[in-house]
């Protein structure tokens, strides 16, 4: 039994924004599937009293204090920016409205 289905991975690759063809579709469909079921092999183990983990590695996030300094005028951070408007840097649209 498929735990994934190719309208599943055609669903992910559309949000994604992602163009593949049939044959594609496929070949991810069985290896999507195929890493799913070592994944659920994991669900196998005893951990029992084995405490959880984020990291294998002890790891900190090093921050700095949050010190207020004067920053670029408007004009200069803005100079550089191929498009502008109101003030702000003009980007392409990424996103469509539904």
């Amino acid at each position: 039994m498929s735990r994934i289905s190719e309208e599943q991975v055609k669903y992910v690759a559309h949000l994604a924004r992602l163009s593949f063809s049939e044959e594609e579709i496929k070949t991810f469909t069985t290896q999507l599937d195929e890493i799913i079921g070592f994944a659920e092999q994991l669900n196998e183990l005893d951990t029992e009293g084995i405490e959880p983990t984020t990291h294998v590695l002890d790891m900190y996030n090093v921050m700095r204090d949050d010190v207020v300094e004067p920053s670029l005028p408007r004009e200069e951070a803005l100079k550089n920016a191929p498009v502008q408007e109101d003030g702000q840097v003009k980007v392409p649209l990424i996103m469509e409205a539904d």
